[in-house]
This record gives C-alpha cells, sequence and structure tokens, in this order.
C-alpha cells in the first residue's frame, strides 16, 4: 500500500481545504517561496531527499517539523538536488572533452541531464547558444524563454556532436544548417525530439523541440478551452459530412492540438480517415496517418492524389503551402470529403484570402470552406498560488470594462511557476463560419479587412475578445491577452460584443 500523509489523504477526499489545515495544523507550513541555503543541502544525501520527499531547511540542536502536501518540496528538490546534476558533470567534462562516446561519459549525462530537467519542467523547446565565452541553456516554458544554465564554452563541440549523433545528423558538418530527430522514452511518456542547428560565429546553435507523444490522449474538444458559442461552433463543422476546416496560427499556436482533438472527437469505425502530415506528430488509434517523403519526391499533393482513390470520409492535410495541394484541397472539400487542414495567416480572414492569393479560383474556395479556426496559446494562471482581487484601473482600462466589480483570479508567484504566476497554456480562439454574404466577398477578391469587418459583423467573436473573456473568468489575465492578442481594434468596441459568449 503506498505510504500517504495525512494532510495528503485529508486534501485528496475533500476533508478539509489548504486554508483550514494552516489554521488547525500545530506545524508552521512551509511556503517554497523559501530559500534553501546551499552548504545544508550538501549535508544530506541525494538518495534521502528522494525517498522521503524532505528538503533541508536549517541546520541546529531542534528540530522544526514544516507540513507541506508534497508537490512544493518536489519543486525545491528539483532545483536544489537535480539540476546540479548538470554542473556535477560539467566538472568532469575536461577529461573527455573531446569523447562524444561511452556510457559514463559526461557529456552523455550533461545532455540527458538537461533533456530531463527540460521536460520536468514542461518545456517545449530547449536552445543551446554558444556566445563568445560560455554557452546558454534555455527552456521555452508556456511561450516564454528562462535561463536555466550557463556551460564552459569549451563544451560547445562535444556537447553539439553528441546531439547529433542522437539525431542521426553528420557530426563533421559544422558549415551547413542540420534537422533530425530522436526518439526519448522517460519513464511516465514517450518523447520525440525534432533537432535544428545553425552556425554561428560562436559555434553551432541548438533548438530542439520537445514533443511528447502520448499528450494528445489527454485532450478532448471538451478541454479545448473553447467560449460555449465557439465550441458549438466547432462541433458544427465536424458533424457535416465535406467541406474545408482550416485551423491557422503561427509556429507553436497549438494547431496541430486542435486539428488531431478535432480527429478523435469524430474518430470512429463507419468513417474511413486518412491524414498526410510533415512528420506524423501524434499517433491515433483507427486513423491512417501517412508521413511526406520529400526526399524522394513524395510531397503533399503526391499522396493527396492517391488518397483520393482510398475512399476516404475525413483527410487531414498538416499544412497546405502550395498551389497545388490547396487545389486538391477544395476539390476534395467539394466532392464529398471533409477536410481539415492548417495554414499559416494572422486572422480568421486571413485564411479565405491567402487561399485566393495563392491561386485558388474564388467560387472553389467560397463554396468548399465550412470555416476557420485561428488561435494564439496564453499562459494560464498558477493554480498553486491564485488568489481572487478585483482589477485595477490599468487592467480594466486594457480590457475595455468599466465598472467590473467582480473578483478575478490572478497569481502572486510560487515556486510551482517559478514565480511567474502562470503554469500552463491555454488556446483563444477566432473562429469564422463562411456565411452567403461572406461567399459574396470571397468572389469579389475583397481584401481581408473588408472580409473581417463583415465577420464581426455578423457576430464573429474576435481573438482577442475570447481571451478578455477568459481573463474574466479567471484562466488567464489581461496582461497575457495583450500580449499575444492586441488587435488594432477599438478596445471600446469590446464590451458589448462579449454577451455574446
Amino acid at each position: 500500500m503506498e505510504n500517504i500523509t495525512i494532510c495528503k489523504c485529508f486534501l485528496s477526499y475533500g476533508v478539509i481545504v489548504m486554508s483550514a489545515l494552516k489554521r488547525f495544523s500545530k506545524a508552521d507550513e512551509l511556503y517554497m517561496q523559501t530559500e534553501l541555503d546551499p552548504e545544508t543541502t550538501k549535508l544530506v544525501p541525494d538518495q534521502f531527499v528522494h525517498r522521503y520527499s524532505a528538503a533541508p531547511l536549517e541546520t541546529g540542536c531542534s528540530m522544526v517539523t514544516a507540513e507541506n502536501t508534497g508537490k512544493d518540496v518536489d519543486a525545491l528538490v528539483t532545483r536544489y538536488f537535480e539540476m546540479p546534476n548538470v554542473k556535477k558533470a560539467i566538472l568532469e567534462v575536461d577529461e573527455a572533452v573531446d569523447e562524444g562516446c561511452g556510457t559514463d561519459s559526461p557529456i552523455i549525462q550533461i545532455v540527458n541531464a538537461i533533456i530531463h530537467q527540460a521536460v520536468h519542467e514542461g518545456a517545449s523547446d530547449i536552445h543551446v547558444e554558444p556566445f563568445k565565452e560560455q554557452v546558454v541553456v534555455r527552456f521555452r516554458v508556456d511561450g516564454v524563454l528562462h535561463r536555466r544554465f550557463k556551460l564552459p564554452h569549451r563544451i560547445i563541440y562535444p556537447l553539439v556532436s553528441r546531439i547529433k549523433v542522437m539525431a542521426n545528423l553528420d557530426i563533421t558538418e559544422r558549415r551547413l544548417p542540420q534537422d533530425g530527430r530522436f526518439p526519448f522514452e522517460l519513464s511516465n511518456c514517450d518523447l520525440e525530439l525534432r533537432v535544428s542547428t545553425v552556425p554561428t560565429i560562436f559555434g553551432e546553435k541548438v533548438a530542439i523541440r520537445i514533443l511528447d507523444k502520448g499528450s494528445i490522449e489527454n485532450y478532448t474538444l471538451e478541454n479545448l478551452n473553447f467560449s460555449p458559442r465557439n465550441y458549438e461552433m466547432m462541433r458544427g463543422f465536424l458533424e457535416r459530412p465535406s467541406g474545408l476546416l482550416l485551423v491557422t496560427g503561427p509556429t507553436g499556436s497549438g494547431k496541430s492540438t486542435t486539428l488531431f482533438t478535432a480527429l478523435k472527437n469524430i474518430n470512429s469505425v463507419e468513417k474511413n480517415i486518412v491524414t498526410v502530415e510533415d512528420p506524423v506528430e501524434y499517433v491515433l488509434e483507427g486513423v491512417n496517418q501517412t508521413q511526406i517523403n520529400s526526399k524522394a519526391g513524395a510531397t503533399f499533393a503526391t499522396y493527396l492524389r492517391s488518397i483520393l482513390r482510398q475512399d476516404p470520409d475525413v483527410i487531414m492535410i498538416g499544412e497546405i503551402r502550395d498551389l497545388e495541394t490547396a487545389k486538391i484541397a477544395v476539390r476534395a472539400a467539394t466532392t464529398g470529403h471533409l477536410v481539415l487542414s492548417t495554414m499559416h495567416t494572422n486572422d480568421a480572414p486571413g485564411a479565405l484570402s491567402r487561399l485566393v492569393d495563392m491561386g485558388v479560383e474564388p467560387f472553389m474556395a467560397a463554396s468548399s470552406v465550412l470555416g476557420v479556426v485561428s488561435q494564439r496559446l496564453v499562459r494560464r494562471v498558477c493554480i498553486h498560488c491564485q488568489e481572487n482581487r478585483q482589477m485595477n484601473e490599468l487592467e480594466l482600462t486594457l480590457a475595455g470594462v468599466v465598472n467590473y466589480q467582480k473578483m478575478v483570479r490572478f497569481a502572486k508567484g510560487c515556486s510551482m511557476c517559478s514565480h511567474t504566476g502562470y503554469r500552463g497554456r491555454s488556446a483563444i480562439h477566432e473562429i469564422l463560419e463562411v456565411s452567403m454574404d461572406l461567399q459574396k466577398l470571397i468572389l469579389q477578391r475583397a481584401p481581408t479587412s473588408k472580409l473581417r469587418s463583415a465577420a464581426l459583423e455578423e457576430g464573429m467573436i474576435s481573438m482577442e475578445e475570447d481571451g478578455i473573456w477568459k481573463a474574466l473568468r479567471g484562466i488567464t489575465t489581461i496582461q497575457e491577452v495583450m500580449r499575444v492578442a492586441r488587435e488594432e481594434e477599438k478596445l471600446s468596441n469590446i464590451p458589448r460584443r462579449l454577451l455574446r459568449l
């Protein structure tokens, strides 16, 4: 039977809440903003810390008991006992600075420790950046880069060589960019790491994208945080037997997650679902997934022509990049197939203009597109340090609302969120449904600005409005919405339309 503290037991079953626990526990509460003394941490073996989930606070003749639910202690353990593993390996690197192999090589330890730490923090990307006197390692956590390590410049070549070996790249080629990928297994997740190297004046810069292939299992259409109106529109699109649904946004905005969650929603034994991807990101049971091979001359268009002869009901195209792919997609959408794909545009109406600009005939674009989902990712308020308060005058101004008296959730920052106040991300959306009036504008080759004005008049909720609606409900903050989704439209236009959400 698993050992569990009395506090964890009470909290997990809802017998008591943390505020009551603080009042009635005779033990002091341990706040994880606490800084541990480095000299004190050296006195406690790593094995003891991990086995007993204990963090050494101070030395002395008396013992101080501090009760905590566990997550904050885990954060301290990582910060003070796991991250130093990288520094420990660096001290040993001089003896093997020219070696990039061997199971006991310090370089291997450094690379593995960096990857483990990035995964533990929930990072989406790792950046290894060489400068004149040092190598900086940064993690992108919740869309924002944070510096994590400074390494001596002398290890840049063996460090990059080790990563290249893992990604099956040419370690002798340092003059040209290279791309590769490799699997990386941890005890609780199956990862794929995508590697990009680029030469700089101080050595090769490495960017590693971390993709958890199993994470898609946790997503459903309901927990993608669509507003009620947008959720119903999304469900309506997916219930249609044919047409083209586009998801747009910049790289790293969650487009693939939205697409695959949509596929999960409609996946059934009655439907033949086929995907064309570059590369395959998530594996879905019951879905026929193919990966293009550009080196062999097999492009999106090549596969799509063959897939149309495979009797598909639903086709998912990783990205519409060229005119040939776009033409096949719209033709499939008008001949009885539901087609899902992505594009890179700033907003939802821009996708309609982009299709026409690429060379798709306006009548084909107007008759094939069901709708467009444009999205961005905003950071979520940390649930571990959130508190309720009223918005201040600046926040009310940014939100474009007045006399809003309700309490809104904010976060003050704690060790669980690296004192940022945010942990995790959520999407904000802008969903456009192609109406008859919009079809007429597409046929007239109307510019994006005119399409956008018409869509807003018909009731489309802008991305910024959707973000503010979610900020008022404590999912994110006004400042975060302004950071990622500020629009040119006047904020004073927003309040009356928020009622439609």
